[in-house]
């Protein structure tokens, strides 16, 4: 049987370059993950809590750290998660299949160079308005076309802006999809897909 694994990638704050590192989820539930950028300035740390998994990562975004905890259903039953900045609403980290983290980064790489740029020159509401503007009416055209439901069944959303992301809100069962708007690549990514899927809490 093929061993399961695990993608985890992030932004050294120090440096700021990409770190990444596959692991087995052996390797994961047998004591604590150090996943240390080469720079030797940050790391990042997952603990094994017996039914889940605490990631301590150092966030590039905001220059702290920050604490997430999934399940063990979370850490292998989705494509990609991603851990933004409660400060920011930026990632700060993933964790997924190889492909998908790796995609991801880049995109990650060049959300934190505007950041680095707005911070100097204006307090935007948001990272980037025009990619921000034109993602939400791209969002319009696929909520008029009925695309947009919950693995729960329900058709019922709401939508809250943030400053580099969209989240869509399940009005059921409270499940939430996060869509990241801070790049060109987010605009393209969002304009591929053509309808939305709210992860709901409960299984349909």
């Amino acid at each position: 049987m093929e061993e399961k694994r695990r993608t985890i990638g992030f932004i050294c704050p120090k440096c700021r370059q990409s770190v990444a590192a596959d692991r087995s989820l052996f390797s994961l539930s047998v004591g604590q993950m150090k996943l240390p950028c080469p720079c030797k300035e940050s790391e990042l740390l997952v603990d094994y809590t017996g039914t889940g998994y605490q990631f301590t990562v150092p966030c590039a975004a905001c220059g702290g750290e920050h604490q997430v905890t999934i399940t063990g259903e979370q850490m292998m039953g989705n494509r990609m998660l991603g851990f933004a900045c409660p400060e920011t609403g930026i990632d700060c980290c993933y964790v997924g299949e190889e492909g998908a983290v790796f995609a991801a980064l880049p995109r990650l790489e060049q959300a934190m160079d505007k950041q680095q740029l707005r911070d100097k020159e204006s307090d935007s509401a948001f990272l980037d308005e025009t990619v921000m503007e034109e993602m939400l009416g791209e969002l319009k055209d696929i909520a008029s076309a009925g695309r947009i439901s919950c693995t729960c069944g329900s058709k019922r959303w709401s939508v809250a802006l943030h400053y580099s992301s969209i989240e869509l809100r399940c009005g059921d069962c409270g499940g939430v999809l996060r869509i990241p708007a801070a790049t060109e690549d987010d605009l393209t990514d969002l304009c591929a897909k053509g309808r939305l899927t709210i992860r709901g809490r409960n299984k349909a």
